[in-house]
């Protein structure tokens, strides 16, 4: 990845969780690790992600966002594609009252059994969201509400509390769906009338534009920082060997950000946060999903409770050539296990081969068949290139759901 260089202590955790426990020994021993581990693994992916594209313009996400100042009463165009540094206080103030209450304050309780401890205990966590209708659904992250850790086994959400903005109510919601391969949620309150974010253009996004993180850090309600985009299209891949493209801020992005939002100059959504880097000599790495990528998962959440995906059916190692020569094979994506019913088992495919193309396309990776399988609709057919005994063959797969 592209962090190599950095110190081998320094990690990827996922800011979306500030945890206490209703026992008091629970919240040294347990919750401590808890609040960075339980939805932040390293990464390479934790829980600011918890856990995967990018761009958009110097101030904005069109034509009349690509201006220098934004004041507070009104976000005015200028002939100038700089930000203006006397007027950046008021691009803040401007940005912050308007983006403000769209964001919502998230905690979430869970029974928590430890290896340390054998008596189950009682964690909360908190967590940001950004709302998506007037009507109740808020988008947020699926390691706020879906946790894990090899440490312990944590239930599902008991309770799921969401606290608006200037609003000192707490709404109970419900899990609408989640999707652990995006680390995206949809919940949703039973309430009306309630301001849903102006939502950018996240592939127009620039280095160096104006970024400001917005949600309920630590707990903290309605908290904002500054910054700029620091980077876009940065790969970023999960102790669990999941790969992201995010877009980098050096906004302050701390436990409890997870969920919430990354707005540009005009106040429009770009990114939901997800992780950040820590570690000796670290500062200022935080990751937000573009904004342009997390439509289709929330659509698809909200009329399915889950994520609808074109799907093959087997399981795969990737082999490098050292690996591919040691074992007389060729680099590819090694079958290791076939799943019944599904497509692979249906088109014939075996364990023991190896998958070099997918549509024509040679791959080395199951990451980079992933890609290109999940550019197809499920229904269609696909042509796999395989080795088997030595003999290179095409196989013809109609792709399933997955289930």
């Amino acid at each position: 990845m592209e962090e190599k260089n950095l110190n081998t202590e320094n990690s990827y955790k996922t800011v979306g969780n500030s945890f206490q426990s209703e026992r008091g020994g629970f919240a040294k021993s347990i919750i401590l690790p808890f609040v960075s581990g339980i939805v932040g693994a390293t990464l390479v992916m934790g829980v600011c992600f918890s856990v995967p594209q990018i761009r958009e313009k110097v101030v904005g996400g069109d034509q009349a966002d690509s201006t220098a100042a934004v004041s507070s009463s009104n976000y005015s165009t200028s002939s100038s594609n700089l930000v203006s540094l006397s007027n950046y206080s008021d691009t803040s103030v401007g940005v912050a009252e308007k983006v403000l209450p769209s964001i919502v304050g998230i905690r979430v309780e869970y029974n928590v059994n430890s290896i340390f401890n054998r008596q189950p205990s009682t964690a909360t966590a908190e967590g940001s969201g950004v709302i998506i209708s007037e009507d109740g659904y808020i988008l947020t992250n699926n390691h706020i509400v879906s946790s894990s850790s090899s440490y312990y086994q944590v239930s599902e959400a008991n309770r799921v509390v969401v606290y608006l903005y200037n609003d000192e109510t707490e709404y109970e919601a419900t899990i609408v769906g989640t999707d652990e391969q995006t680390d995206l949620a949809v919940i949703k309150i039973e309430k009306t009338g309630l301001s849903p974010a102006e939502l950018g253009d996240s592939d127009s996004v620039k280095i160096g534009e104006f970024a400001m993180a917005v949600g309920n850090p630590l707990g903290m309600q309605n908290s904002v920082s500054s910054g700029i985009v620091s980077a876009v299209n940065r790969k970023i891949t999960d102790t669990d060997g999941k790969t992201y493209t995010l877009i980098q801020t050096d906004a302050a992005i701390n436990s409890g950000n997870s969920g919430g939002a990354l707005v540009n100059s005009s106040g429009k959504v770009i990114g939901i946060n997800t992780l950040k880097l820590t570690g000796d000599g670290v500062e200022g790495m935080g990751f937000a999903i573009p904004i342009n990528d997390t439509k289709p998962i929330y659509e698809d959440l909200i009329q399915y409770s889950k994520v609808k995906r074109p799907y093959i059916g087997f399981s795969g190692r990737d082999l490098d050539e050292e690996t591919a020569q040691y074992n007389n094979l060729v680099v590819g994506v090694y079958v290791v296990s076939i799943e019944e019913f599904s497509a692979a088992e249906k088109a014939g495919l075996r364990a023991g081969d190896v998958v070099t193309a997918i549509n024509g396309t040679s791959i080395t990776t199951m990451d980079e068949l992933n890609a290109v399988k999940n550019e197809c609709q499920i229904g269609d057919e696909i042509t796999l290139t395989i080795v088997r005994n030595g003999e290179e063959r095409e196989i013809k797969v109609t792709l399933m759901e997955q289930p």
